[in-house]
């Protein structure tokens, strides 16, 4: 099995992976029923066009398909960062409600650690960077004569 093959297989299982966190994601945002306020529909838009794109980059693997794909990964990561601080944020509020007079290390330690998981937005990170990855040098992104006929083969 040549090496151009097997990097096409690894690109599509990494998106194939992004794609089923996506998924993932959006089955637990219902359950758990993420839908209070209108910053907690956030992930459900970056899940759901992020699974879009994922799809069309599996599809269609075209120079177009893997840029909107690089951008929107970098959005939904930029979400990540925004979902961590609307966690630490929620954990800081429900400490100073419930103890009001907590020292600053317990309401570092309550924000860090509270009932709003720090790890749940950062998953949304990860998928972006797996994604990243699926495009690092691909073929499509600098197509040569024959770059693209292991990657079309393949699909």
């Amino acid at each position: 099995m040549s090496d151009s093959l097997i990097l096409a297989r690894l690109r599509r299982f990494l998106l194939a992976l992004t794609g089923f966190l996506f998924v993932g994601t959006l089955v637990e945002l219902v359950f758990t029923g993420h839908t209070k306020e209108l910053v907690q529909w956030i992930p459900f838009i970056l899940c759901g066009v992020g699974l879009a794109v994922v799809i069309t980059a599996l599809l269609r693997p075209s120079r177009r398909s893997l840029r909107i794909l690089q951008v929107w990964m970098i959005v939904t990561a930029l979400g990540s960062l925004l979902g961590i601080y609307e966690h630490i944020q929620g954990n800081a509020e429900f400490r100073l409600e419930t103890h009001p007079n907590s020292t600053t290390i317990e309401l570092i330690s309550a924000s860090l650690g509270g009932a709003d998981p720090l790890v749940a937005p950062g998953i949304l990170a990860v998928r972006g960077i797996l994604a990243l990855a699926a495009t690092y040098k691909h073929p499509a992104l600098n197509p040569q004569p024959d770059s693209m006929e292991v990657w079309k083969s393949e699909n």
